[in-house]
Parts: C-alpha cells; structure tokens; sequence
C-alpha cells in the first residue's frame, strides 16, 4: 500500500516512536491522524503539518475517546487506511513478590489495560472504518494494521512482568487478527523494538542505559524513532508481509537482569 494520499491513525503519535512515524509519514505525502494524550506536543505537531495532520486526544483504552478520535479523522479525511498503534506505558518495574509484598495488582492491571487492551480497542475501531474501503486496484488492499510489542514482550527481564505481559499480549494478537482481516484484503503486523531513544526511556538513569547497550551486538547505541518509522514505512509499502513479528533490536538478547 502507498503511503502517499493515505490516512493513517497513529497512537502515541506526539512524542517517541509514533512521533517519528507520523513525520516518517506525512514526509511520504500521507495524511496522519495523531491520537494522544499530550495536548501540547500534539497540537504542535499537527499546527507544523496544516492540511496534513489533526491532533486528537484520545484514550486507547476508552471506546467512547477512540470512537470521537476515528470521527475526527473522518471529518477531516474521509476515510483510514492505515493504523500504528505505538501508544504505552512502561508499568512500574518490580518483582513479583519484594520485601514490600507481592506486586501491585493494580499497577499490572493498568499496564494490561493500556498497553494490550488499548490497542485491540483501537485496532478493532479502526478495522471497521478500514474495512469500508475499496479495494486498492494494484495490490487488492483495504489497510494496514501495525502494533507495536517490545523486546519484553519475547524476552521479558527481572521485575517487567507486568510490562511483558502486555507486549506478549499485543504479539499474541497478530495472527489471529491476521487470520481475521486477511480475506477483506487487510494485512496485520507487529514490530518488536529493543532498546530505543523515547520518552518512555528518558528516566532511566545513564548508568543503567550503558549497561544495557553493552548487552547489544551492532550498533551499540539505542535506537532512534526514525529508525522504527523506516521500517514501519516498509512495512505497509510491501503488500506480501503479512501476520509477522519483526524485531528491530540491534541484533540484541536481553539479559535477565
């Protein structure tokens, strides 16, 4: 599918790896939705991108935010054919029983409820208002549908149950999503990122950030959201990729600790 004169939803598109899909995006001539909770940095984005971009503030995990969100994009551009979910929380990192006593059950549950059950919610929105598309000629293709899972969600370390749970959750929805949307022309994938440079990660202390990078193979430094927004690119430009996970981790695996 082409990405010029698409419409494309992205979640967590004002800051990290959704930021740096959206510019990937309109930079290749298609039009973004930014779904967010950040006001400010989202508006900002839209307001450099008129005609382009809209900002709305969304809650993935709320089904009546989404359904306002997908109507603001369809008054703006009639229509959705591609969705990047990249909207999450990292969960508060911490074993599941401590000296304190056992893991919160709900800080677990609010990690589960954004980072998994916010993206089947968006997913499932958006799919019905791709669905309504007609057929590209070229390729048969209604949408794209690209999640985004983690390293963790493969590879979880010490003290990021709650966390891997979630993003093992988003690579357990790809094939049958896959599997649901195929025979109206819509193709699902999940990118699975190692160690990148985000807000998310920004208060992670440089001495531990150092430690991680060591365990990398090549290159040794975190990655950069223009380096997922390249590969999500390519993603929905190749029509035969369908029901994958890619990782896009320097070739890295993570450690217990």
């Amino acid at each position: 599918m082409q990405i010029k004169d698409s419409v494309a939803v992205i979640t967590g598109g004002a800051s990290g790896l959704g930021e740096g899909a959206a510019e990937m995006f309109l930079s290749k001539g298609g039009k973004v939705a930014i779904f967010d909770l950040n006001r400010e940095r989202g508006e900002a984005l839209a307001a450099r991108h008129p005609g382009q971009a809209i900002f709305a503030a969304v809650d993935v995990a709320s089904e009546a935010s989404v359904q306002a969100g997908i109507a603001a994009t369809l008054a703006a551009f009639g229509r959705i054919h591609i969705c990047v979910n990249c909207a999450g929380i990292p969960g508060r990192i911490g074993r599941i029983v401590s000296k304190k006593g056992p893991y919160s059950l709900e800080d677990f549950s609010k990690v589960i409820q954004i980072n998994l059950i916010g993206t089947f919610n968006v997913a499932r929105l958006v799919a019905a208002e791709i669905l309504k598309n007609d057929p590209q000629p070229d390729t048969q293709e209604r949408g794209v549908i690209i999640n985004t899972s983690s390293l963790a969600g493969i590879e979880g370390q010490m003290g990021q149950a709650a966390y891997s749970a979630s993003k093992a959750g988003v690579i357990g929805l790809t094939l049958p999503l896959t599997r649901d949307l195929s025979q109206f022309g819509v193709r699902v994938l999940t990118v699975a990122p190692g160690l990148f440079e985000t807000p998310m990660g920004a208060g992670t202390p440089e001495e531990v950030k150092q430690q991680l990078i060591a365990t990398l193979e090549f290159p040794k430094r975190m990655g950069q959201p223009a380096e997922y927004a390249s590969l999500v690119a390519f993603l929905v430009e190749n029509s035969y990729l369908n029901g994958e996970v890619i990782r896009i981790d320097a070739g890295t695996r993570a450690p217990p600790r």
